[in-house]
C-alpha cells in the first residue's frame, strides 16, 4: 500500500495528457478563448489543421494549480505533444514561425512543403476539424 495520498485532479490531468497526442490547457475553449495568449495558441493549431484536445483551466481552480505543479510551467496556455510539455504561447508561436511545430506535429510545413521556408503568417482560421473539449 502506498503512503502517498491520492490526488484525483492530478491523476485526471496526467491521464488527459497521456491519452491525447496533442492537448492544450487554456483559458476558455477553442471556440471562445478567454485570453489573448490562449487565442493565439489555438490560432496556431487551427492554422496547421492539427487536431487537438483542449481543457479549460478556468472550470476549476485546482486544474491550473495541479497542472503547473505537474509541468513546472507557471503560465497558461500549456501545449503538450506526446505527453511532453512544448511550452506556452510564445514558444508555440516561435516554433510555428520556424517550422519546428509543424515537424513536431507531423503536418505539412506549408503549401510549398519546403522545410527551409518559414511558416506563413497567422490569420483567423476555421476551427480545427477534430477539436475536442476535455473537461476535467
Amino acid at each position: 500500500m502506498s503512503d502517498t495520498p491520492s490526488n484525483p485532479m492530478r491523476e485526471a490531468i496526467q491521464s488527459a495528457i497521456a491519452e491525447n497526442h496533442v492537448i492544450l490547457f487554456m483559458k476558455g475553449t477553442p471556440d471562445a478563448p478567454a485570453c489573448g495568449f490562449s487565442a493565439r495558441t489555438v490560432a496556431v493549431l487551427q492554422a496547421l489543421e492539427a487536431p487537438f484536445a483542449a481543457v479549460n483551466v478556468l472550470g476549476d481552480p485546482s486544474i491550473r494549480q495541479e497542472l503547473s505543479a505537474l509541468s513546472g510551467w507557471p503560465t497558461i496556455p500549456q501545449l503538450f505533444v506526446d505527453g511532453e510539455l512544448v511550452g506556452g504561447c510564445d514558444i508555440v508561436t516561435e516554433m510555428y514561425e520556424t517550422g519546428e511545430l509543424q515537424q513536431l506535429l507531423g503536418v505539412a510545413q506549408n503549401q510549398a512543403n519546403d522545410a527551409a521556408t518559414p511558416a506563413t503568417p497567422l490569420t483567423v482560421a476555421e476551427p480545427a476539424p477534430l477539436s475536442i473539449d476535455n473537461l476535467l
